[in-house]
């Protein structure tokens, strides 16, 4: 593994390296006395009362400082040897102290050796015990661990005594002293000599300026030492003479004339914010690094007994330095490949280090998230099985931009994530962590210290599977599918949605047989739609939701199919096994907003994150929810690749966006002064606009045959068109490929709630919907929202007693079908269930129950269904030119009076379809129709009144041959027997 230099970016400015060093060696004194001969000299000369003098205590002060380097340089360093420096004298004496001076450093050097051999042995024998800590320390680290050279000397001396008021040479030279001189009056003179040396430091010192810019730097190093908190040593003895096992085979021992070695412990300000979960750069502290002396190994791993790093053979204890902190220094040349063995109580784990590890995200895709233009972001994002420079493992990131810190919690580490504290990569505002020997199945979520230094649990955005509500955890996931539809897909782009037949049965998953899961769903539901005749399912909200009673539409989980019915793969296997039936998937899709839940989106990481910042943008006043906010790019990436996701991931056909209009319209649903005009002045918010257009946009690239539909309640102008069409407000085109016709809607069930006396008086609700029903795209669509609260059921909107009910839904499901337009129906509307669809139950299928005896009824609607969506299919003048006026003719639309409408539907080749309904509960004898001259004879395709379907079997079961009457602005006329509250179709014999 390529060793990562170490990082400063945590660190305080001051700081030496990675941590405070110990007491320095003859090497580093050998240096310093360099460095600083000048200013010493200089303030020696000005001592001195005599020139003459002064040259000879220079001299002696040279021969000194060479005998001692050599010594060190032979000995490499030992930790109490230092380079004593003699003080400039004014008298004849001086020199005399100072012969007696060297003939103690020479004795102190001998002492010395023995006393770093010792050393070495006892660190040796350390490493063996599996006590292996920092070689090449300090000798007043060695005498800490009670080295028998030291005596009882040694113990009086503090290990890491480094920060007292006296300068680095006068404390080394006191040292030196105490440990070289057995007599006391030697100790004594050694002391005077110190004294006498720190008076002329001084005021040498007083007479530095800042031209001096080597010496000013040594002072910022000894007072960064000064602060450095002392420590202790590893308690631990281990017998001597014996080294540890494999350390010469594994590791190379560090060269003599590497630097000093340093502390490995981690200090006290990067303790601190590890500790809180608010360090950005834990990967800059924890793990392997190189340091000045080997290689500095840290862990961080609360309730931990022990920690010892493995690399081969060799096997070292880290010493535990308090707060489940671990570290040691070893004499390695480079990072090794290592693993922990971590001792808790009770058990031993042995793993990777999962700060070790470099980033699992590349530059291109924090690149492409600042941006908003990473299509895949589910690939990034999120927690992802995976195997990481040959470790196997799972990689978590997530996009916390205002977060002071983030850790991941789950089972794996009993919900406690102090230990995994996550790294910020950069600006992105994205954080990662890649943590070995987790996979899939183990719950998790995010620990967030917000801002105010608050911390928050929430389930991860970009979860792509979610525990079973009402838990609200994120679970690890990763898909194994083999999909089946291969040849679904190869052609079902083969034509737009458009210009192609399309039937949408509508359904809510968990309540269409409750209790069903995905997979029991598959067995059953492809076979049931595929006998109805319909093209396309679509889904409502399957994305996950906490609250049932919302029916999806206030989603948590963007990227996770509800686990309420099974696992991500089984929802596949469910959209496969439609596909493999020849049945579209579509999906309703819910970007306009997002719930408040504490533990989901909403002020994610402290800060309005995902929602607008201003209230008055975020606080959607309907539905007690925060709306996105489409302006900030992260934010719409984060939407746009969830549609990709779905229809790239599970193959969806489709998306049935919903609630666009809120999206729209800045004062939706808000009174004046609860909207901020946007730049312009206007109400349009130019965000969503955007949004809807990159979105539609991408899908359509990256997703050929797909088909995205706008449920959008409003005369906004182009939201069909093509985003690069602009149109008369000055917009481009939103990009979607249908609407929901919602005016054809609630004005044609407004005419059908009348009583058939009244339904003169409104016959332009049903005739209207041609004025501009070439303007967009159309789905009609007969939805979940129309048969839910207080509204009725489709069945029971229809006046009249229950034969006449059924009538009226017969003939109005066969003017639909005719109309210009897709079809949408909900579930349970298609046997006329006469009560409001309930979540909590579902559909009344024990209407279709033989033993009940008005089966007959609610079997003889759904077999109308049936064969409406098989004629329908089959006959191109249906579907062909939904979106074209060539493919519509009016024959009589202002009968009024009779409650009748009659029109023609056409192909490309001009087949037409002559479709005649009567809204009046009486039966209407020879009813003459004007007809094009050039059919021959028409004949029935479909009476909804037929005695199969429950009618009253008033049929034209004959060919109906035109007369050469002009009626209706045509040439020929056709008379016909209109059944009662019925539609008929007719089409060329």
């Amino acid at each position: 593994m390529t060793p990562r230099p170490e990082s400063s970016g945590s660190r305080p400015k001051g700081t030496a390296g990675e941590k405070i060093p110990e007491q320095p060696t003859a090497a580093q004194q050998k240096s310093a006395a360099k460095k600083t001969a000048v200013p010493k000299q200089a303030a020696a000369k000005k001592a001195a009362p005599a020139k003459a003098t002064a040259k000879k205590a220079a001299a002696a002060k040279t021969t000194v400082g060479k005998t001692v380097a050599k010594k060190a340089a032979t000995k490499k360093a030992a930790a109490e040897i230092t380079a004593v420096e003699q003080p400039a004298a004014g008298t004849a004496t001086a020199k005399k102290a100072a012969a007696k001076k060297s003939a103690a450093k020479k004795t102190a050097a001998k002492k010395a050796t023995t006393v770093k051999a010792t050393a070495a042995r006892t660190t040796a024998v350390k490493a063996a015990a599996a006590k292996f800590t920092a070689a090449d320390t300090v000798a007043g680290k060695a005498a800490a661990g009670k080295s028998p050279a030291a005596g009882n000397t040694a113990k009086k001396v503090p290990a890491r005594k480094a920060g007292t008021a006296k300068s680095a040479a006068a404390t080394a030279a006191e040292a030196v002293a105490k440990k070289a001189t057995p007599a006391e009056a030697t100790a004594k003179k050694a002391t005077a000599k110190a004294t006498a040396k720190k008076a002329a430091a001084k005021t040498a010192t007083s007479k530095k300026t800042a031209t001096s810019r080597k010496t000013a730097s040594a002072k910022k190093s000894a007072s960064a030492v000064k602060k450095a908190p002392a420590r202790k040593a590893p308690a631990r003895k281990a017998p001597a003479g014996r080294a540890p096992a494999g350390v010469a085979a594994s590791a190379q021992a560090v060269p003599p004339e590497m630097e000093v070695a340093v502390s490995p412990a981690v200090d006290a300000v990067d303790r601190e914010r590890l500790l809180a979960g608010t360090h950005h750069a834990p990967h800059s502290v924890l793990g392997a690094h190189p340091v000045p002396g080997g290689i500095a190994f840290r862990a961080f791993r609360p309730y931990a007994l022990s920690v010892t790093v493995v690399s081969g053979e060799l096997r070292a204890e880290l010493h535990a330095d308090g707060e489940g902190f671990f570290s040691g220094l070893l004499p390695l040349r480079e990072v090794p490949a290592y693993r922990l063995v971590v001792e808790y109580e009770g058990t031993v784990l042995e793993t990777e280090d999962p700060y070790r590890f470099l980033p699992t995200l590349g530059d291109l895709d924090l690149h492409l998230i600042g941006e908003g233009r990473h299509e895949e972001l589910w690939t990034a994002l999120g927690a992802h099985p995976t195997t990481h420079e040959g470790v196997t493992g799972t990689r978590f990131a997530v996009w916390a931009p205002n977060a002071l810190g983030v850790r991941v919690t789950g089972t794996f580490n009993f919900w406690d994530g102090t230990g995994h504290i996550m790294r910020s990569l950069g600006s992105s505002g994205v954080w990662e962590l890649f943590l070995p020997d987790i996979g899939e199945g183990e719950l998790y979520k995010f620990e967030i210290t917000r801002p105010d230094g608050s911390r928050t649990q929430r389930a991860d955005p970009m979860a792509r599977r979610t525990e079973v509500p009402p838990a609200t955890s994120s679970v690890i996931t990763s898909s194994e599918y083999e999909w089946g539809d291969a040849e679904w897909l190869a052609r079902r782009a083969e034509a737009p949605a458009h210009e192609a037949p399309f039937s949408v049965y509508e359904i809510h998953l968990p309540s269409w047989r409750p209790g069903l899961t995905y997979r029991q769903l598959a067995e059953q539901l492809p076979g049931y739609v595929k006998n109805l005749g319909f093209t396309h399912v679509e889904l409502m909200p399957v994305a996950e939701h906490p609250f049932g009673g919302s029916w999806g539409y206030q989603v948590t989980g963007f990227y996770a199919p509800t686990a309420r019915l099974g696992t991500p793969d089984d929802f596949r296997f469910l959209v496969d096994k439609l596909h493999q039936a020849g049945i579209g998937v579509l999906m309703d899709w819910v970007p306009a907003h997002f719930p408040r839940d504490d533990w989901a989106l909403a002020e994610f990481d402290g800060r309005p994150l995902y929602e607008h910042e201003d209230p008055l943008r975020a606080a959607h006043p309907d539905w007690g929810t925060l709306e996105f906010d489409f302006g900030r790019n992260e934010v719409r990436n984060f939407l746009v690749a969830n549609a990709v996701y779905w229809c790239e991931e599970f193959h969806i056909d489709g998306l049935r966006v919903d609630a666009v209009a809120s999206m729209l319209y800045l004062d939706y649903s808000r009174e004046p002064g609860q909207w901020t005009p946007n730049e312009h002045g206007g109400r349009e918010n130019l965000d969503a606009v955007a949004f809807l257009q990159e979105m539609n946009a991408t899908v359509y690239r990256r997703v050929p045959g797909v088909v995205t539909i706008a449920e959008e309640s409003t005369a906004w102008d182009g939201v069909t068109r093509a985003t690069h069409h602009k149109g008369p407000s000055g917009f481009g085109g939103l990009g979607f490929g249908l609407k929901w016709n919602m005016g054809w809607m609630h004005d044609s069930l407004q005419y059908m709630s009348h009583e058939p006396v009244h339904r003169k008086y409104h016959h332009g609700e049903m005739t209207f919907s041609m004025v501009y029903a070439y303007s967009e795209n159309y789905v009609l669509p007969i939805s979940h929202d129309e048969v839910v609260h207080g509204k009725r059921s489709l069945v029971s909107k229809m006046p009249g007693d229950w034969w006449q009910q059924r009538a009226g839904v017969r003939s109005y499901l066969g003017y639909m079908w005719a109309h210009p337009g897709k079809q949408l129906l909900f579930m349970g509307q298609e046997f006329a269930q006469g009560a409001e669809w309930s979540e909590a139950h579902g559909p009344d299928w024990w209407l279709l129950d033989p033993g009940y005896g008005a089966e007959p009824d609610h079997r003889g609607v759904r077999d109308l269904v049936r064969d409406l969506n098989a004629v329908y299919r089959a006959t191109p003048a249906l579907w062909r030119l939904d979106t074209d006026p060539a493919g519509f003719e009016w024959i009589v639309g202002d009968a009024a009076d009779d409650n009748v409408l009659a029109f023609l539907r056409l192909d490309p080749e001009g087949v037409p379809v002559l479709a005649v309904s009567n809204f009046a509960p009486v039966t209407r004898q020879d009813y003459r129709l004007g007809v094009p001259d050039d059919v021959p004879a028409w004949h029935e395709a479909l009476n909804t009144d037929a005695a199969r379907y429950g009618g009253s079997d008033v049929t034209n079961p004959d060919p109906v041959k035109p007369e050469p009457q002009s009626w209706h602005g045509r040439p020929a006329s056709i008379r016909l027997t209109l059944p009662p509250l019925a539609t008929v179709w007719l089409r060329p014999a």
